[in-house]
């Protein structure tokens, strides 16, 4: 049994290392999907769970890329289904000619850069095409291809995405409510490695998830805090994408390396959310700092 189950965890840990240069590539298109860094890291996780099973099945390993994407893509409308999101209506807008005379191959740079919250605004055809041929660089056939459509759809959805995005105005939400008190006070004791200060802050059924890489709950918890006692880390309460959340800067780096959430019940922390493995989220974060 344990060598079936070390066997299993060697085989997936070689997976993950293979599409580990794919990963952050998909993350960019999950993330501008949901509009949210943070379900597009979920979305990511499920899309490689789905990718690693399905090749458990299968005795031959198809392209990684565009195998992944299509996977990815599935995996994200599931979720938007799931969570009863506006637009998700998988099928391309049928294709006018009006459409097709106003397409141009060349992405819009301002597109490229605009901000996640505002490809929700877009229907998830649209949302699809821009993402995949003006953010990502894929082809109109590779962009087809992911989206199960053809490419005069594809063109279609372009010229109507691209449209919207141009005439769409960032989100900005403003934090409220007494959390940020708490956050700075953990973000305090934590930046003067007042390691018991914090742990005092901890829940004794904490549970932790270290995206990517473990999962812990309870006393185990306590070990996590011992590593970070050796790292140069420090942390700063930041909206990221209109909650609260803490960014966690290495050494004297000006931007994030990476998030990490925490959720409190009762005046102590519950549930502990670290993104350190997984620090690709913070290129693609929208954060604003408080204060």
């Amino acid at each position: 049994m344990a060598s079936t189950m070390d066997a299993v965890a060697a085989a997936r840990a070689s997976f993950l290392d293979a599409v580990k240069e794919i990963r952050p590539e998909l993350h960019r298109y999950c993330a501008r999907l949901t509009g949210s860094v943070i379900e597009g890291e979920d979305i990511v996780q499920e899309a490689l769970a789905r990718g690693f099973y399905t090749l458990s099945l299968n005795p031959e390993i198809p392209p990684l890329r565009p195998w992944l994407f299509k996977i990815a893509h599935n995996a994200a409308l599931d979720f938007l289904r799931s969570h009863g999101r506006k637009y998700t209506e998988p099928r391309a807008d049928i294709a006018e000619l009006a459409d097709l005379a106003g397409y141009e191959e060349a992405a819009d740079p301002a597109i490229v850069r605009s901000a996640l919250l505002r490809f929700v605004a877009l229907p998830v055809a649209q949302r699809s095409a821009v993402i995949l041929k003006d953010v990502l660089g894929h082809s109109l056939e590779e962009t087809a291809e992911t989206m199960g459509t053809t490419i005069m759809a594809v063109k279609a959805a372009l010229v109507r995405g691209r449209a919207k995005l141009r005439e769409t105005a960032a989100n900005e939400a403003v934090p409220q409510g007494s959390a940020r008190a708490s956050l700075e006070k953990y973000a305090a004791l934590f930046n003067a490695k007042d390691w018991d200060g914090v742990r005092a802050l901890v829940g004794q059924d904490c549970r932790l998830d270290l995206v990517s890489k473990s999962q812990r709950k309870g006393k185990a918890v306590g070990m996590y805090f011992g590593n970070y006692a050796k790292l140069a880390v420090s942390l700063r309460v930041v909206e990221l994408e209109g909650s609260l959340a803490l960014a966690a800067f290495e050494g004297d780096g000006p931007a994030p390396s990476y998030f990490i959430l925490l959720q409190w019940e009762e005046g102590v922390v519950s549930a502990i959310r670290d993104y350190r493995y997984v620090p690709y989220i913070a290129s693609e974060a929208e954060v604003r700092y408080l204060g």
